[in-house]
């Protein structure tokens, strides 16, 4: 090859069949668990696969923290995105360089990340929804495939080897993930459930896939012919590693009862395409072949597969690209400015009521209050790194009002979920001091919502009653009595939203002068609320998930039908729908065109005007969504189909282009097969869904065009 020629799978996997067959069969075994052992007569250092990456290097000491997943696919910025996961990826090396020069190969320490976190997140209830893209597979396909391809690079090398996970079928419930088996019409499979992770192998060249804890359809996910064999190897030709969720093999005969020993299940596994394992059950491989439940070319053919990522990471390469990669470049100042710009981007206004923008020459004080309002944990979500330096809401807004001649008044009010802050108190132990507090500010900060010791994955997350997942969509503890005895006071009350989910207010968002999603926003989470609140930015994030008003309206937590499920399925009014999120300005769009359609197109073209006829900069999404006419296999509703981001001055105008592939203008029947099954198409083009819970909030209706395959 040639010295900057890109590794491909073929020639990697060359490489390693040469590399591996100087093994025995001991060694060969001994490399399939996640904490894979040296080979000191072939020079191979030992090296712990078990790394993560969501939204940040997590778990392995110092790092740039980022917005939460659902945060930064608020952004609806793919191109951002796959500068942050640029970002992550050069930390990444940089702490892999300093680490291996130390020796220090331990968990979290290598450069297998297993993100990103592309299921779908079609229940609010599910706990790890955070770590998702979302509940649209568009959406999720288009910012899974910018994340791959910002963690691996354009190198020679991959500079870290990204895993989409966890395949398939897989949103909760977290308490029974073990045990569970998700059944799923095959339209269900390939319209929703599917397509991100065939955008991740196919558009991405994503090097692993991690299979999920569940059952689908009767198979574990873990050693799954249809998912693994079939779908992933078969139909997507993907060529590189699989490796289970941590533990789950052991699943199969101690839950889902599909085999009845630790060396039956290992087999099951690795005979239908599971290489690693992330747990110990492959320690019994050898004992599998004893038995003659496998046979060494099983071995033989995970463990190249194995070798041909390390391969291609470069890590047997001492001239590899990455490896001058300095610590320095590790939570450094412009990367800091990153994480700051997502989380400003990633914010969603969901109501304003003219209050927002604050003045700060009209203000004498301000009174913030709230479990979440000098919460650090809030700021993190799940599966961090350790921020240098983290900013809460309550020092966000110190420092904006630093050197002004602005009082802060500040009480926790509450605690995130008990009934009480002190052990010792009475209940409601901080209710009087917030009340006072609300009196006395002219204006009211409230931070309520979640963060990730009650919201996340089973035995993450401390909520022994929903392990992880929420019961409801209500605010927990005692927050909601705090925001109606501090509406009360008659303040205007601006609510920060601090969550991973959907939340309401119990019917009190009417009587908020705002609300602030902020999501789990990243350490520097309290600055970014301070900027758009005292309009140094604008909002522009947009729901990447549907906030509905009650879980009575959804179907049953297990049923993984997606029938009135998300803006797709859903019947009823949405609180806040997918797609939504306000500015402080205001937009004409105007003059939509399509391109023409042919028979054997591959694409269509959009164009629209969008003009900032408001008084302040802004940075608007405009979306497009497609309703198919005619065929009995579409949608209730309709489908995203392009987004772009577009940043406008106050009075700019500009002509945006939109392209929108031929695959949104398929449906998938009932056999899970993709056709163009239609003529007749409606086009919308606007800021928001064409809904009309979407129009009366923004004020705006998409534009129309009917489109007809000539």
């Amino acid at each position: 090859m040639k010295n900057n020629e890109k590794i491909t799978h073929e020639y990697a996997l060359e490489k390693a069949k040469e590399l591996v067959s100087k093994m025995t069969l001991q060694e060969k075994a001994e490399q399939l668990t996640y904490k894979a052992p040296a080979i000191k007569h072939l020079n191979i250092p030992r090296y712990n696969w078990w790394n993560e990456g969501l939204h940040g290097v997590a778990r392995a000491g110092t790092a740039t923290v980022f917005p939460q997943a659902i945060g930064l696919a608020a952004m609806f910025d793919d191109e951002f995105l796959g500068e942050i996961a640029e970002i992550i990826a050069t930390e990444g090396r940089a702490k892999y360089n300093e680490n291996s020069k130390k020796d220090d190969r331990d968990i979290y320490k290598g450069l297998t990340y297993w993100s990103p976190n592309v299921n779908i997140f079609r229940d609010p209830r599910w706990g790890r929804g955070h770590e998702t893209y979302g509940e649209d597979p568009y959406l999720t396909s288009k910012l899974g495939v910018a994340f791959v391809k910002g963690l691996q690079g354009e190198g020679k090398y991959l500079k870290i080897a990204a895993c989409a996970k966890h395949f398939a079928v897989h949103s909760g419930p977290e308490g029974l993930r073990h045990e569970f088996d998700a059944v799923v019409s095959k339209k269900d499979l390939y319209e929703t459930y599917l397509p991100a992770f065939e955008a991740c192998v196919k558009e991405a060249d994503v090097e692993a896939v991690m299979g999920a804890y569940n059952r689908t359809n009767g198979e574990p996910c873990c050693g799954s012919e249809a998912l693994l064999k079939d779908i992933l190897r078969g139909k997507w030709k993907f060529q590189g590693h699989v490796v289970s969720d941590c533990w789950a093999i052991a699943d199969f005969h101690l839950y889902h009862n599909v085999t009845s020993t630790a060396t039956e299940s290992a087999a099951l596994a690795i005979k239908n395409g599971c290489d690693l394992n992330c747990g110990n059950v492959y320690l019994q491989m050898l004992l599998a072949y004893k038995e003659g439940l496998v046979t060494e070319e099983n071995i033989t053919t995970a463990t190249e597969r194995l070798m041909a990522t390390r391969i291609r990471l470069g890590m047997f390469d001492e001239e590899c690209e990455y490896n001058q990669i300095p610590y320095e470049l590790n939570d450094c100042k412009e990367h800091h400015e990153a994480s700051l710009k997502a989380s400003r981007k990633s914010m969603v206004l969901l109501k304003n009521n003219g209050l927002l923008p604050l003045d700060k020459s009209k203000l004498k004080s301000i009174a913030i209050i709230g479990p979440n309002a000098d919460s650090q944990i809030m700021l993190k979500g799940n599966y961090f790194g350790s921020a240098s330096k983290s900013i809460t809401i309550l020092e966000g807004i110190h420092e904006a009002v630093d050197g002004e001649d602005i009082r802060v008044y500040y009480s926790e009010g509450c605690h995130l979920y008990k009934d009480r802050v002190s052990d010792l108190a009475e209940a409601d132990d901080r209710l009087a001091e917030a009340v006072s507090v609300a009196e006395r500010g002219d204006v009211v900060v409230l931070c309520l919502g979640l963060d990730s010791t009650i919201e996340g994955e089973q035995g993450d997350a401390g909520n022994s009653d929903g392990a992880g997942d929420k019961l409801n969509l209500n605010l927990p503890g005692k927050q909601q009595e705090l925001l109606e005895k501090v509406l009360a006071t008659g303040k205007p009350v601006i609510v920060i939203l601090g969550a991973g989910s959907a939340l309401t207010l119990s019917g009190q968002e009417e009587n908020c002068a705002a609300i602030l999603n902020a999501w789990y926003p990243g350490s520097h989470g309290g600055r970014a609320v301070a900027d758009l609140m005292f309009g140094k930015f604008s909002p522009s994030g947009k729901l990447p998930v549907t906030f509905y008003k009650t879980t009575e309206e959804l179907p049953e937590f297990i049923d993984y039908s997606m029938k009135g499920r998300t803006y797709r399925y859903m019947k009823g009014e949405s609180l806040y729908p997918f797609g939504y999120g306000l500015t402080y300005s205001n937009i004409e769009i105007s003059d939509l065109s399509v391109s023409d359609i042919s028979k054997d197109f591959e694409n269509v073209e959009v164009s629209i005007k969008i003009s900032n006829i408001g008084n302040f900069d802004i940075e608007e999404v405009l979306q497009c969504y497609i309703k198919d006419l005619e065929s009995k296999y579409a949608v209730d509703n309709y489908n995203l189909s392009a987004f772009k981001r577009v940043a406008l001055k106050k009075g700019e105008s500009k002509i945006i282009k939109m392209t929108i592939d031929k695959k949104s203008f398929q449906v998938v029947t009932n056999e899970g097969e993709r056709i163009l099954d239609s003529k007749k198409f409606k086009l919308f083009v606007g800021i928001s869904q064409p809904d009309s819970r979407s129009v009366q909030l923004t004020g705006i209706t998409p534009l129309e065009a009917d489109v007809e395959l000539v």
